[in-house]
């Protein structure tokens, strides 16, 4: 694990990652701002309310370069992300928080939406999960709200 000389209690990624499960359970409008632990996502009264905050995961040995995981569970090949957002049509960089439990979250695979006419919904879920130590995260960034269907 590469966090393990912290001399401090807890991990900063896991109570974001916490924070960020919460409100997509909660998926309720109300006030924004513009950071990961935004209180809410998105939406309004007169918009569509969102129910996912992407994010895409760095690791302490990652050289800067996003995690990614294979879209699908058939997938047995080892994902070498070269670009962030899209590395390959058989991996993506793009999840979704589904669980937290002790200091292991699981994650949901996105993939983006094939319709590009929809600024909306921007994200596909799949089928496709992994369950990851946060001590081996090192930064997560957010991406913009988005409503995901299927979750």
């Amino acid at each position: 694990m590469c966090n393990n000389e912290r001399s401090g209690k807890g991990n900063c990624i896991k109570e974001i990652l916490k924070v960020i499960n919460v409100l997509q359970e909660n998926a309720c409008p109300n006030n924004c701002t513009d950071s990961c632990d935004r209180p809410i996502l998105g939406g309004g009264t007169n918009c569509v309310v969102f129910n996912t905050r992407p994010i895409q995961l760095f690791t302490c040995c990652g050289n800067g370069i996003p995690f990614s995981m294979p879209v699908s569970k058939d997938f047995i090949e080892v994902c070498s992300t070269t670009t962030g957002l899209n590395p390959s049509d058989d991996c993506s960089s793009v999840f979704r928080v589904e669980k937290l439990e002790g200091n292991c979250a699981t994650f949901r695979v996105l993939v983006p939406n094939p319709d590009t006419n929809t600024c909306m919904t921007p994200w596909v879920a799949t089928n496709s999960f992994f369950t990851m130590d946060l001590d081996c995260v090192c930064a997560v960034r957010c991406l913009s709200d988005s409503f995901v269907d299927c979750v």
